[in-house]
């Protein structure tokens, strides 16, 4: 339905690493520009630097928010055309799977099962979803459950990791900033750039984030 958001997750089988090299996690964060576009894939002509010479795109959905872990990935999407969601992820898995079975001379799936895509209503989940996403990184850090690990150097982890779109909603944008919608985000959880980066920090003070992990299984 149009105005839907979701979380979208997916994982590799058996748990096995689904991203090997930051070639594999750049090609994934290429693909959720190019293939979110109705018409189909679009041609992206700078193969060198790609997110320098964007084509227009003609969405599906609104991303809201992405990040990439070595086993499995998240997104919050937002519905722009009918059936918009389901046919993005397809496309995503569909295209992946292809890169990576030509890639790494193998055949068959890469992923356990099909992408869970999981409506979001204005309860709880709604409200949590975008920390957990963002804070989903945060078990790349060393002991991160260990009180010696303090809430800044996590968030500084968080603001130089480059597969999520977290950096995005701060006040510096990455390269692949043209891939979320922002404003958007802030519109839907009626949030700012300020007040968000205040809340994650706020949650990571707080060790938060631990209760989290426990109730979502950060690590994945």
């Amino acid at each position: 339905m149009i105005g839907t958001i979701a979380h979208v997750c997916n994982r590799g089988i058996k748990k096995h690493n689904i991203f090997v090299d930051d070639k594999d996690r750049l090609r994934f964060v290429l693909n959720l520009y190019r293939l979110n576009n109705r018409s189909g894939s679009l041609r992206i002509t700078n193969n060198k630097h790609p997110f320098e010479s964007l084509p227009k795109q003609d969405k599906l959905v609104e991303i809201l928010k992405w990040s990439l872990m070595p086993n499995h990935y998240h997104l919050l999407l937002y519905e722009k055309v009918e059936g918009g969601i389901v046919e993005f992820t397809k496309r995503l898995g569909n295209a992946y799977t292809k890169y990576c079975n030509i890639k790494y001379s193998s055949s068959g799936y890469i992923f356990q099962n099909s992408a869970k895509i999981i409506p979001i209503e204005k309860d709880r989940h709604y409200l949590y979803i975008p920390f957990y996403i963002d804070l989903n990184a945060v078990s790349l850090v060393q002991n991160w459950k260990s009180a010696d690990v303090k809430a800044k150097i996590i968030f500084d982890f968080l603001k130089k990791y480059r597969w999520s779109s977290f950096r995005d909603y701060l006040e510096e944008k990455s390269i692949f900033y043209p891939i979320i919608s922002r404003e958007l985000f802030y519109e839907l959880f009626d949030t700012n750039s300020i007040e968000y980066t205040k809340e994650i920090s706020g949650l990571l003070e707080k060790d938060a984030f631990l209760e989290l992990s426990k109730s979502v299984d950060l690590a994945g």
